[in-house]
């Protein structure tokens, strides 16, 4: 037998998907809020888009208290980059939505879309990733992080040492992840 090829869906994923099996499980209702979580991501995706290209062409959104007209606002206020990848290795890196570093004052600005409980932990790791890529210490530089959502904007100054302690995490994880790798017989394959 020959098989279709489907090129067309290579990398894709169907909503009835059988590697992500969980809807076999639900009613129509539980179906139905699942299919709708997912126009959500989705939309927090397009909109996630849609500031970056207003920070790039430096286009304001009208004054409210709208998340993303806030997020869009201060970060070129501020004169922000948009979606940018801090890197320290293959196993630790992440894309910050919106980055500063002038007069030594550190600013990273998160976007949240959705209404979920947030917490400034991944803005920590954004800044010890910003802390190990360009080599400074925690304790040299000021640091100004804050969130975005519905209509509150959370600011959060970081402690130096916390920075410290997510950064010494990054290094220990990463050698360990590069020695499980350089096994000639890694224990996961046993």
């Amino acid at each position: 037998m020959n098989f279709e090829k489907h090129y067309e869906l290579i990398n894709k994923h169907a909503t009835l998907s059988p590697s992500n099996h969980a809807w076999l499980n639900y009613d129509l209702e539980k179906f139905q809020e699942s299919y709708y979580r997912s126009f959500v991501q989705k939309r927090g995706t397009l909109l996630h888009g849609l500031a970056k290209q207003c920070i790039l062409l430096h286009v304001n959104l009208p004054k409210n208290k709208k998340a993303i007209n806030q997020f869009v606002n201060d970060a070129i206020g501020y004169r922000m980059s948009p979606e940018q990848i801090l890197f320290y290795s293959y196993n630790a890196f992440g894309t910050a939505d919106a980055i500063s570093f002038r007069n030594n004052l550190l600013r990273i600005h998160d976007l949240k879309t959705g209404t979920g409980r947030v917490t400034m932990e991944q803005l920590e790791i954004y800044a010890a990733l910003f802390c190990l890529e360009y080599d400074f210490l925690p304790n040299t530089i000021d640091m100004e992080l804050r969130i975005y959502q519905t209509t509150n904007v959370l600011v959060h100054h970081p402690e130096p040492s916390v920075i410290r302690r997510i950064m010494e995490k990054i290094k220990i994880f990463d050698k360990k992840i590069q020695e499980i790798e350089s096994e000639e017989e890694p224990l996961w394959l046993t």
